[in-house]
């Protein structure tokens, strides 16, 4: 872990805000600052002020190469709702909850995977098998 940054009692549904932290977790910092500039949801914004905040956090911590950087983990949580109410028939009245959000953002290094090595030495399991069954006697008609 590099850095992280929070954003508390956003206005926005979490279930709305999951959408784009889906979209961007895992990948790197540029190519998620590129996705939220262009992307037209209302909960691009805000995660696009995180993610600088990380960014600005990771270079307080002294960390030189920013453009190896990750997004590790994002988790949007639900915060406290306010319970609004709406005047309905007979006197009645109904509650309204107003959604809102935590949502916290960790930043990490990014590690190219090495590709693995091609194993030469033994046969693939398919030519083994046509081996044997060429090898099994045909039975005879009588």
């Amino acid at each position: 872990m590099v850095s992280s940054a929070t954003l508390r009692n956003i206005r926005i549904s979490p279930r709305k805000v999951r959408l784009v932290a889906d979209l961007v977790r895992g990948k790197s910092v540029t190519d998620v600052t590129n996705i939220l500039t262009h992307l037209p949801k209302g909960s691009a914004a805000p995660l696009l002020t995180l993610l600088k905040s990380a960014i600005a956090n990771a270079k307080a911590h002294n960390h030189e190469d920013l453009e190896a950087l990750r997004i590790s983990a994002i988790t949007v949580d639900m915060a406290p709702r306010l319970k609004r109410f709406m005047p309905h028939a007979m006197g009645r009245a109904t509650t309204i909850l107003k959604h809102a959000s935590h949502i916290t953002l960790t930043l990490d290094i990014l590690v190219k995977k090495a590709k693995p090595a091609k194993k030469i030495a033994g046969k693939p399991k398919a030519e083994k098998a046509v081996e044997k069954k060429a090898d099994t006697p045909t039975p005879k008609k009588a």
